[in-house]
């Protein structure tokens, strides 16, 4: 009786020596961790920093001398083009304007009376023609006035936005003097460099997505409205310049923005963690697991990167099994034993 007792125990302990067999009557391997390869959403993108430019921006100044008789609108006020900002006293460009009007005036009579006697055989052309060139010459004073007295007026060049101003009523300004500035925010420009070799993905019209560090996560979208016909030869970097609609007025200009080109969109990619990736001199290698769950080398095309994945361009078909780690232990030909990644548990759900 106890002879029989000791075979069953030296048959246990041979038995547990032995490799673990599969249902299929196959050894099962080392356990490896791997992904199952499906096709996912892959954007490629071009990223760069801004700063936004208004669309519009003049410092106002005055074409004529003169004292300030009336400021005719509010700092930060929304104005329209053509709208009247600052006044000038006027008087002597009056008294300028109504001295050539008169000359104008007996011109244009002393011209009529010489054309009469022409008719009349009185008068000569040679009087005639001089006082119609006398006349030309004082319209062309009246206008000269008028334009002068027009000037006294300091308009605004487009719609906008007023600043600061720079002067009050009563100031004496001189031509070309600062007086305040006007900008044009509905839409806002932002101005990028991009690396040459990127030169290809660009166009008049793509889109892009902006985030600014002053407004937090909120995103906006604009469009690249200009791209520089030549790089710089220093950076070589090509300048780009995009318009971003800013009809909330939320924007501001000088404003640091980071910039988001999307170049590429692909629904069908297939993405493995970088980890998987094996390198040996100018070629690529995925430790595939087959459908017998032994390892295989497969050479493989990549192709861009995002957040430690990488696109497989050639080499890996849709369900593939490729081992993420591990791959010293293991060689082509031995088998594994799969080890997939836990699901995430979903938030929110208490034990």
């Amino acid at each position: 009786m106890k002879k029989g007792i000791l075979v069953l125990c030296i048959a246990s302990l041979l038995s547990s020596s032995l490799p673990i067999r599969a249902e299929e009557g196959k050894p099962a391997g080392l356990p490896a961790e791997v992904v199952r390869v499906q096709p996912s959403l892959l954007e490629q993108s071009l990223t760069a920093v801004g700063v936004l430019q208004a669309n519009e921006s003049v410092m106002i100044r005055p074409e004529q001398s003169g004292r300030i008789s009336e400021i005719l609108f509010k700092e930060g006020e929304q104005i329209s083009a053509g709208s009247p900002m600052f006044k000038l006293d006027t008087a002597l460009y009056d008294a300028a304007l109504a001295q050539a009007q008169a000359r104008a005036r007996l011109s244009q009579l002393e011209y009529e009376r010489a054309a009469s006697l022409l008719e009349k055989r009185v008068g000569s052309r040679t009087e005639r023609d001089t006082k119609l060139a006398q006349l030309r010459v004082d319209e062309a004073e009246v206008a000269l006035a008028r334009t002068r007295l027009e000037k006294m007026t300091v308009r605004a060049p487009f719609s906008g936005t007023t600043g600061l101003r720079l002067v009050s009523p009563g100031d004496f300004v001189s031509i070309g003097q600062d007086l305040v500035e006007l900008t044009d925010s509905s839409s806002l420009k932002v101005e990028f460099s991009i690396p040459e070799r990127h030169l290809q993905q660009l166009r008049n019209g793509q889109t892009l997505s902006l985030s600014i560090d002053a407004l937090g996560e909120q995103e906006f979208q604009g469009e690249i409205y200009a791209i520089s016909p030549s790089a710089d030869p220093g950076s070589h970097n090509i300048s780009v310049r995009a318009r971003v609609p800013n009809t909330e007025g939320l924007m501001r200009p000088g404003l640091f923005a980071r910039i988001t080109i999307a170049t590429a969109r692909d629904e069908q990619a297939l993405v493995v963690p970088e980890q998987s990736l094996i390198l040996q001199g100018k070629q690529t290698l995925i430790m595939q697991v087959n459908d017998t769950n032994q390892v295989e080398l497969v050479p493989v095309t990549t192709g861009s990167r995002r957040y430690g994945e990488v696109q497989i361009l050639s080499g890996l078909k849709p369900g593939a099994v490729v081992v993420t780690a591990g791959h010293m232990k293991l060689h082509p030909g031995m088998p594994v034993t799969p080890v997939f990644p836990q699901p995430v548990a979903a938030e929110g759900n208490g034990a």
